[in-house]
């Protein structure tokens, strides 16, 4: 990656609650993987979804949380939801309130988005709970 993205307040606060939600290692892990054709696009989604939405203090990361995992879920972004469901580690997010979001998935999206989404929560959870066990 040879160009940085210009450090405003709005990617300062950004990364930040990037960083507290998702984590230091995704975080990391993710900015490592970045190159000069996607840097604009992560610049974005630092600055309009971690700063613009993630930060404001209307909601609650829980809430937040349990919103996006909803939202994710019903759009059949898979891969996000896993992301999200880890997330809760650090948003205060319950295994039960993942749960009654998947109900309203299956109530407002339909079923079939529910129960895929619902799979990857269960798989997720497993990873998690087996890394929590190593450790």
């Amino acid at each position: 990656m040879t160009q940085t993205p210009p450090v405003s307040k709005r990617y300062s606060e950004g990364m930040a609650t990037r960083r507290q939600v998702l984590g230091d290692d995704h975080v990391d892990r993710a900015e490592s993987a970045k190159i000069d054709f996607d840097a604009p696009f992560q610049e974005l989604i630092v600055e309009a979804a971690w700063s613009h939405v993630w930060s404001r203090d209307q909601w609650t990361r829980r809430e937040r949380s349990m919103v996006t995992i909803a939202l994710l879920a019903a759009l059949g972004h898979y891969d996000e939801v896993a992301m999200h469901v880890r997330a809760t580690a650090n948003t205060g997010a319950t295994r039960e309130d993942i749960r009654e979001a998947m109900l309203h998935v299956a109530v407002y999206a339909g079923v079939p988005a529910a129960n895929h989404a619902i799979k990857i929560v269960k798989k997720t959870f497993d990873e998690m709970d087996a890394e929590e066990a190593a450790s």
